[in-house]
């Protein structure tokens, strides 16, 4: 959406954006979307589970355009066929090591037979539909209240789970072998915490489209784990970063013509680089302030 210009008057530009109800519901689905993607993104980046995450994200497709064809809410689509697809996944996981050949490849075959369904549920909608560019690369236009409500409840729900099993799961995701050893349940969080990344990425594709989804799910975590190594300030880290991209890149598709996922995903991936420009930076003076004493010694 082009606006009528940026003023540089941070109020009134506000006062603009917020004068129309869709961008309102646009920052609200926006914010509950960042901390709900942020939270569980960082366990799935910790715990290595991206294929599993990029295999939900493109689960998220056929579930939109089913809803579509049916005619049934897209959230329920989005929610229906990611949370079924991370129980299969927790079942193809079931016996095997997190790392086993076969379950990639089991996971490869859902992953596109799931997006040959969406296509397929695209050529049987006779009606006129906007195209796949929502479904795909995201949109904030007609967010409504309804929507912002559902995805605050489910993000409520999802975000107290997650709660409940931070402290175990934070256990197995670390050190499984362990971790069984001393009781935990390590599958059984297993399969919960796969159902929690697929109400996530339902969630997040909402905003962001399917494609898109890792924009927030993957940016944010991969950038605060590169900050720190302190389990607790990167998770924050990670959600504060989600929060800050998302506000901005509906922002900037609000003043500029440019899809929103486009400024999402650009200004996640800014930070990425610099994050790690910082740390080798880091590195670089702290390997000169080590070799310091040593060179002096060698000159006395």
């Amino acid at each position: 959406m082009t606006s009528t210009g940026f003023s540089w008057n941070l109020l009134a530009d506000v006062q603009q954006m917020w004068s129309y109800p869709f961008m309102v519901n646009a920052f609200r689905a926006g914010a509950v979307v960042a901390v709900v993607a942020g939270a569980v993104g960082w366990f799935m980046v910790l715990r290595r589970q991206t294929f599993a995450g990029h295999t939900l994200s493109v689960v998220a497709f056929p579930g939109a355009s089913f809803a579509v064809l049916t005619g049934i809410s897209l959230s329920l689509g989005y929610f229906g066929f990611c949370v079924a697809a991370a129980l299969v996944l927790a079942g193809l996981r079931r016996g095997r090591a997190a790392d086993d050949g076969a379950e990639s490849a089991a996971t490869g075959v859902l992953q596109a037979f799931v997006l040959a369904c969406g296509y397929l549920f695209m050529a049987l909608y006779k009606g006129l539909l906007e195209g796949p560019q929502a479904l795909l690369f995201g949109s904030f236009l007609g967010i409504t209240t309804g929507q912002v409500l559902t995805l605050a409840v489910a993000g409520v729900v999802v975000l107290l789970v997650l709660a409940g099993i931070g402290r175990p799961l934070l256990f197995a995701s670390v050190d499984p072998a362990v971790a069984a050893a001393r009781g935990v349940p390590v599958r059984l969080l297993s399969a919960v915490f796969l159902v929690l990344l697929g109400a996530a990425v339902a969630e997040a594709a909402q905003i962001t489209g399917a494609l898109l989804v890792f924009a927030l799910m993957v940016l944010p975590a991969a950038t605060a784990q590169v900050l720190t190594a302190r389990p607790a300030v990167s998770l924050l880290l990670t959600v504060g970063i989600g929060f800050a991209v998302t506000w901005a890149g509906l922002v900037a598709a609000f003043y500029w013509p440019y899809p929103f996922g486009f400024f999402v995903t650009s200004i996640a991936f800014g930070l990425f680089l610099l994050a790690h420009g910082a740390r080798a930076l880091a590195g670089v003076r702290a390997g000169r302030a080590g070799r310091g004493p040593i060179a002096l010694g060698g000159t006395a």
